[in-house]
């Protein structure tokens, strides 16, 4: 289940310090570019509940993570509908749009 409150949307509060409100689509590359970078996301950790992220699943990410995956240029796809407009506060709306994969 994604998000902060692990809710499965990407809502945020006073809690959510990380800002965990950009919703990804996760792929292969950005997987490998997180863990490289300190925070793999693909491997199960069971005693946590987290079965493990895959390529095509929907999580809810770190702003500045996202922010930190584009300046790389690995930044997943982004589900606009979904993300938190507090995210907005770390990344460009502009940015975000250019990976929208809800976007006409």
């Amino acid at each position: 289940m994604t998000g902060f409150y692990r809710d499965g949307s990407c809502n945020t509060g006073p809690q959510d310090v990380g800002l965990h409100g950009v919703c990804v689509i996760a792929d292969e590359a950005f997987l490998a570019f997180s863990s490289y970078t300190g925070n793999d996301l693909s491997t199960p950790m069971p005693e946590y509940g987290f079965p493990g992220i895959k390529p095509g699943d929907r999580w809810c990410l770190c702003a500045s993570r996202w922010q930190q995956a584009l300046d790389a240029g690995y930044a997943p796809k982004v589900v606009l509908g979904a993300s938190h407009q507090t995210s907005l506060k770390v990344v460009a709306l502009e940015d975000l749009k250019a990976h929208a994969a809800d976007l006409n």
